[in-house]
Protein backbone atom coordinates (compact mmCIF):
# COMPACT_ATOMS: atom_id res chain seq x y z
CA UNK A 1 0.00 0.00 0.00
CA UNK A 2 1.67 3.30 -0.86
CA UNK A 3 -0.43 5.58 1.14
CA UNK A 4 -1.54 5.17 4.90
CA UNK A 5 -3.47 6.96 7.58
CA UNK A 6 -3.69 6.20 11.39
CA UNK A 7 -6.51 7.19 12.83
CA UNK A 8 -6.42 5.58 16.20
CA UNK A 9 -7.17 7.29 18.91
CA UNK A 10 -9.50 9.87 16.66
CA UNK A 11 -13.41 9.92 17.73
CA UNK A 12 -16.07 11.00 14.71
CA UNK A 13 -15.31 12.85 12.71
CA UNK A 14 -11.84 13.20 12.77
CA UNK A 15 -10.95 9.89 11.03
CA UNK A 16 -13.51 10.56 7.89
CA UNK A 17 -12.46 14.32 8.13
CA UNK A 18 -8.42 13.24 7.80
CA UNK A 19 -9.02 10.59 5.02
CA UNK A 20 -11.11 13.08 3.01
CA UNK A 21 -7.94 15.36 3.75
CA UNK A 22 -5.40 12.61 2.47
CA UNK A 23 -7.56 11.80 -0.42
CA UNK A 24 -8.00 14.76 -1.91
CA UNK A 25 -4.24 14.93 -2.88
CA UNK A 26 -4.21 11.58 -4.43
CA UNK A 27 -4.48 10.60 -8.06
CA UNK A 28 -7.67 8.74 -9.01
CA UNK A 29 -6.81 4.68 -8.66
CA UNK A 30 -5.10 5.23 -6.01
CA UNK A 31 -5.22 3.36 -2.47
CA UNK A 32 -5.29 4.44 1.20
CA UNK A 33 -5.07 1.92 4.11
CA UNK A 34 -6.88 3.88 6.96
CA UNK A 35 -6.36 2.03 10.66
CA UNK A 36 -9.45 3.27 13.15
CA UNK A 37 -10.72 2.32 16.38
CA UNK A 38 -13.45 4.60 17.22
CA UNK A 39 -16.52 2.60 17.34
CA UNK A 40 -18.25 4.67 15.26
CA UNK A 41 -16.21 4.28 12.46
CA UNK A 42 -17.93 0.79 11.36
CA UNK A 43 -20.81 3.05 10.15
CA UNK A 44 -19.36 6.28 8.98
CA UNK A 45 -16.24 4.96 7.12
CA UNK A 46 -19.02 3.06 4.49
CA UNK A 47 -21.04 6.18 4.57
CA UNK A 48 -18.40 8.57 3.81
CA UNK A 49 -17.13 6.45 0.68
CA UNK A 50 -20.61 6.06 -0.67
CA UNK A 51 -21.48 9.90 -0.47
CA UNK A 52 -18.25 10.84 -1.73
CA UNK A 53 -17.98 8.09 -4.44
CA UNK A 54 -14.98 6.44 -3.43
CA UNK A 55 -14.57 2.64 -3.44
CA UNK A 56 -14.12 0.88 -0.12
CA UNK A 57 -12.29 -1.93 -1.36
CA UNK A 58 -11.34 -3.76 1.91
CA UNK A 59 -12.43 -3.41 5.51
CA UNK A 60 -11.59 -6.04 8.07
CA UNK A 61 -11.00 -5.89 11.83
CA UNK A 62 -8.15 -6.56 14.04
CA UNK A 63 -9.06 -7.16 18.09
CA UNK A 64 -10.19 -3.06 18.12
CA UNK A 65 -8.46 -1.90 15.19
CA UNK A 66 -10.50 -1.69 11.75
CA UNK A 67 -8.52 -1.81 8.63
CA UNK A 68 -10.14 -0.05 5.73
CA UNK A 69 -8.60 0.12 2.03
CA UNK A 70 -10.15 2.95 -0.18
CA UNK A 71 -9.67 3.88 -3.35
CA UNK A 72 -10.25 7.25 -4.79
CA UNK A 73 -12.25 7.31 -7.90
Amino acid sequence: MDHELDARGLLCPLPVLKTRKRLSALEAGARIHVMTDDPAAVVDMPHYCTESGHALVERREDGAVMHWVIEKR
